[in-house]
């Protein structure tokens, strides 16, 4: 009897001890598994930024930037364009204002003027001022200013000529004003021929009082 009994106890004292051995194996399998949560918390943080592969850049504007600076550059072609031709006929219709008013008594004045030697009788009676290029296209013009100064009625020509900086004549105009009455005075406009913008000076050459 006291065999069995030493028997039942031995294998009692190795359950025990097995027991305790599966518990400390689950202990440390537990103890792992929490590391590996503990782990994978600290990576849930956000990761370190990287710069970015500067290695695919292409060092060109986008295409809408090219497209947007072109289409500036056109725009600005057009605009100075459009203020070329704009100036132009400017000009013309300046020029040909003053024309149609002028064309018959500038005719009368030149073929009167042809007789006359010297700078003419009525140089005094005749000033003329310059009138803004803005106003005149780009023109060179001035305006004439012809006064009767006599008691009775007379006609007036007058000739402008046009000077460069060397003082050569590069342009002439004739002007008229028949029939003036006394103390009443004409102010007819002459215009260059020359290009807009020319460096030119007008000077008085003749006036004569018919």
């Amino acid at each position: 009897m006291s065999g069995h009994r030493n028997a039942r106890r031995g294998r009692a004292r190795r359950r025990t001890r097995g027991g305790l051995l599966l518990v400390a194996l689950l202990g440390a399998v537990t103890l792992v598994a929490c590391g590996s949560d503990d782990d994978g918390g600290g990576s849930s943080a956000s990761p370190r930024p990287t710069a970015p592969d500067t290695s695919s850049f292409s060092g060109t504007p986008p295409s809408g930037l090219e497209s947007a600076a072109s289409s500036a550059v056109g725009s600005a072609r057009a605009s100075a364009s459009a203020a070329a031709s704009s100036a132009s006929a400017a000009a013309s219709s300046f020029a040909a204002s003053v024309s149609a008013d002028t064309a018959r008594a500038a005719a009368a004045a030149e073929a009167e003027l042809k007789k006359v030697e010297g700078r003419g009788n009525a140089v005094s009676d005749v000033s003329m001022t310059g009138l803004p290029r803005e106003k005149t296209g780009g023109l060179l013009a001035v305006l004439v200013t012809i006064t009767n100064r006599t008691d009775s009625k007379a006609s007036y020509a007058v000739q402008v000529d046009f000077e460069d900086s060397d003082g050569k004549v590069v342009d002439t105009r004739f002007l008229g004003a028949p029939g003036l009455a006394p103390g009443k005075r004409a102010q007819p406009v002459a215009v260059s021929r020359e290009p807009a913008g020319s460096d030119l000076t007008p000077r008085l050459t003749k006036a004569q009082r018919y």
